[in-house]
Order: structure tokens, then sequence, then C-alpha cells
């Protein structure tokens, strides 16, 4: 292996366990906004950008970042306006986006983005997705408190001086960065299941946020590794692969006995 190829890997690698950290960190607040159901289909709303970034030739990252941006803009804006659930709004959403980027992405390119093609990772998407992760991380970090206090009561949350508004959209934003740094890995259709299985499966073994939030990092982490080196010992695709390694960590989390 050469020392190009070898930096690669290693990029790869370090680029799966930050977006890893990033979802892990992202879903929790999700799972507690009762948006599990959101999260899967707000995955969907970047196919028909990553359709477009094939029939222009440009990276598909590009694409789905863009369209995942004004889906948010969107599914935000309608829900202020309409005062439906988040959770309604990405569905209807949802299925526009999918019938459009299934017509616009056919074949190979539509497997690669239902799926993901890690393999396929260029340096710049590499190192746009470490800045994407840390971006992500460090923000939900910083509004942990104020993402608490909102979901316990908007309006304590309002005359505490936060903006709610704002706030939302800044999560919902996160959530899209979220997403997109993931597709590659896991394709729009199994996305958001790396950002709930393990919100849910800390959600079940957790006493306090702080342990749900570390949990749930460490479950997203582990799953990514573990898919990871099945696939390459395998000779398989990664995404099915960490989607079953989340899902079984979660299997075993129901052994634990909930308190009566």
């Amino acid at each position: 292996m050469t020392f190009t190829e070898l930096g690669a890997q290693f990029g790869s690698v370090a680029l799966s366990a930050s977006m890893a950290v990033a979802a892990g960190l992202v879903g929790c607040f999700a799972v507690m906004r009762r948006m599990t159901l959101a999260a899967d289909a707000m995955s969907h709303v970047a196919l028909p950008g990553i359709g477009v970034a094939l029939l222009l030739h440009i990276s598909p990252l590009i694409g789905a970042l863009v369209m995942l941006f004004l889906g948010t803009l969107l599914i935000w804006a309608l829900e202020i306006k309409t005062r439906i659930s988040t959770e309604t709004v990405v569905g209807v959403v949802f299925t526009l986006a999918l019938a459009v980027g299934s017509f616009l992405a056919s074949g190979e390119e539509l497997i690669d983005a239902l799926f993901g093609a890690p393999g396929k990772l260029t340096g710049l998407e590499i190192g746009f997705g470490l800045i994407g992760a840390a971006i992500v991380i460090v923000l939900i970090l910083w509004l942990k408190n104020a993402l608490i206090v909102s979901l316990v009561s908007p309006d304590i949350a309002s005359t505490s001086g936060i903006n709610v508004i704002a706030l939302d959209l800044t999560y919902l934003l996160a959530f899209a960065l979220t997403i997109a740094l993931g597709i590659r890995f896991l394709g729009v259709l199994l996305m958001g299941s790396l950002i709930i299985i393990p919100a849910v499966t800390a959600r079940r073994l957790a006493t306090d946020l702080t342990t749900m939030l570390s949990l749930s990092v460490a479950v997203a982490v582990i799953s990514t590794m573990a898919g990871l080196y099945l696939g390459s010992l395998l000779q398989r695709e990664t995404g099915p692969l960490i989607v079953s390694a989340a899902g079984a960590i979660f299997v075993l989390s129901l052994l634990k006995k909930q308190p009566a």
C-alpha cells in the first residue's frame, strides 16, 4: 500500500468516526423532539440534489448538501406558517424529493445514492466532511442547554432570552449537515437510521442526558467501525453492515429491564 493510499484510508476512517459522533449527538435531540421518523425521511430530500449533481458532473456531496439546506429552509418555513409538526412537513417534502430524485438518477448512480459509495471518496470530500462534522459537534454541545430548555417549554425558553425560532432553524441545519456527511457512507436510505438507532438505544440505557449523549456517540462510532471492518473483510457495501451493527446493539439493549 502506497503512502497516498494509506493517507486516503486513514482519512476515510477519521471521517467515518467524526460523522458517527455528529450523528450520535444530533440523534439524541431528534429522538427527544419526536423526529424519529422524520430523520429517515429527511435524508431522502438529498436525492434530487445528488441527481442534479450527477447530471452536471460535479460532486454528489455538493448537490446533496445544497438540496438538504434548501429542503430544511422549506420545512422550517412551512412549520412556522402552517403550525404543522416537523415530522408531518418532512413527510410531505420527502415524498416529493424521492420522486424527483429517482427520476434524475438511474442505474449504478442511483444505487450509490441510495446505499452509499465510501470507496469513491475524494480528498476534498474527506476534508469537507471533517470540517462539517466538527461544526455539528461544536454546535450541538454549545446549544445543548438551550435545546433542552426549548424542549421542556418554548415559553420558558423565550422568556429566558432564547430565540426559539432561530434555535429550531440552527438545529435543523445541523441535522441536515449531519445527513450530508453520512450519505456517501450509507446513502439516503440508511443515513437516518444511524442518527436514530444509537440515540434510541442510549435512551433505553441512560439515566440522564449527559450519559445518553455519551452512549449514543459510543454506539454510533462502534457500529460504524464494525461496519467498515466487516465491509472490508467481506468485500461488501458498508452501509447495510453499519446499520445492522447498530440494530444488533439496540436488540441487546432490550435485555435491560426498564424501571416499573
